[in-house]
């Protein structure tokens, strides 16, 4: 069963939203990791078939200048 988290981000461009899916995968490794940054919310979609650490996942955001928020 795959488990999915969205996440609201301030990433706004295409390179640093390739270098987050790069240090996502990292964390998460298995895992379909994309951003949408045509969406208002400049999305994050994480999707593994592991439980999905939403704390992990906006932790590594901050450290690398970003912002992250689970939406529900």
């Amino acid at each position: 069963m795959k488990r999915v988290a969205i996440f609201k981000t301030d990433v706004l461009d295409e390179p640093a939203a390739k270098r987050m899916v790069g240090c996502l995968k990292k964390l998460l490794p298995g895992s379909k990791i994309n951003f949408d940054l045509e969406d208002c919310d400049k999305i994050l979609r994480v999707e593994s078939v592991k439980p999905v650490n939403a704390a992990r996942i906006t932790a590594s955001m901050r450290l690398n200048g970003y912002k992250a928020r689970e939406l529900d």
